[in-house]
């Protein structure tokens, strides 16, 4: 009987130890990825300034450094106004749907190769499922607003999701084909294979497909109809203030963080770099993996930014019919022919 207890008892403090390290992994992911949040905001303002011929940010701290701050502590002691007309439960509810479903699709993302919260073989599959999640929050809030514009934001936003997750997903369909897996960590892994080290080359159509319905799931410009500021006021949070207010906003940048790693985990190879370049430079592999990740997911939030200073907003029947009409066959034409080819060669 002391065996069994002593047994079971060392089985409990390797699951709390464990427990332990997991919950120290959330803190860490969630910690970097806020602080990286605020400075996207402020990264954001001074990269479009400077591609307008301004300087954004100036007067909060050194070339305005502190202004994320400022705006932090101006939003939190902001009076939290509810319409009365509004369902409150739902309009109170809505902005936290928006962060959770954005911040547990971090729990997959595996930065390096061992650093990762869960490492399950349905990464992909989870990560559509929290995406679709998110778009839950744009509808309750522009439902329980008791708001035209509101109303119009959250229509929107349904009808934009369904049209271009269907993309994204044929597009990721052809990575799993080739990789021969959901997981995401077998995806990086199964890159190296190649003397490029990464999906992008030989899958550059289903990447292309990928990007414009990342910015699509993210409602960025040219796609940002849900909120569309010249027709709808804002659209979906139009009745928001405050901390709520700041939530819709921290949820937007974090899809762009989990949308720019997942194209650099399925497309750029992840945390790797590709094998021709270490045959021929040596010095790289001895460069930690998490800054090459680091710096491509960079690259990724840069393109969300040039983007937006440089498109306008498409029509909405233009996105629908770029969304259905094009998007989809080039996915799905790009999946049949990688189909044809794995089952080849």
């Amino acid at each position: 009987m002391n065996e069994i207890f002593g047994t079971l008892g060392l089985q409990n403090t390797s699951f709390i130890f464990q427990l332990l390290i997991v919950l120290v992994k959330i803190a860490v992911v969630i910690a970097v990825t806020m602080l990286h949040v605020a400075y996207a905001t402020y990264f954001e303002r001074k990269v479009i300034g400077h591609m307008q011929v301004r300087l954004g940010p100036m007067r909060v701290g050194p070339h305005g450094l502190l202004q994320p701050i400022a705006d932090g502590v101006k939003l939190f002691f902001k009076e939290d106004i509810i319409p009365t007309a509004a369902d409150k439960t739902i309009f109170q509810i809505a902005p936290l749907v928006a962060v959770f479903a954005t911040l547990s699709s971090l729990a997959v993302i595996p930065f390096f190769e061992t650093f990762y919260i869960a490492n399950i073989n349905v990464g992909i599959l989870y990560l559509f499922a929290m995406s679709s999640l998110g778009a839950y929050s744009i509808i309750m809030s522009g439902w329980s607003s008791n708001s035209k514009y509101s109303f119009l934001g959250g229509l929107r936003s349904s009808a934009q999701v369904v049209s271009y997750e269907i993309a994204m997903a044929f597009s990721l369909v052809s990575i799993m084909l080739m990789a021969g897996s959901l997981n995401l960590v077998e995806i990086v892994q199964a890159q190296q294979q190649y003397w490029y080290g990464m999906y992008l080359f030989p899958q550059i159509v289903a990447y292309v497909v990928f990007m414009i319905a990342a910015f699509a799931e993210t409602n960025r410009t040219p796609f940002d109809l849900p909120e569309a500021e010249s027709e709808l006021v804002a659209g979906y949070f139009v009745e928001y203030s405050g901390m709520r207010f700041a939530l819709f906003f921290l949820g937007e940048y974090i899809g762009m963080i989990v949308m720019s790693s997942l194209a650099v985990v399925c497309f750029w190879g992840g945390w790797t770099i590709p094998p021709i370049l270490t045959q021929l430079f040596p010095f790289l592999s001895n460069i930690p993996g998490i800054f090459w990740f680091i710096i491509k997911v960079y690259f990724h939030i840069f393109l969300f930014y040039w983007v937006r200073a440089t498109l306008p907003r498409y029509r909405y029947d233009k996105l629908m019919a770029l969304g259905w009409k094009i998007l989809i066959p080039v996915a799905l034409g790009n999946l049949v022919v990688t189909s044809i080819i794995k089952y080849i060669f």
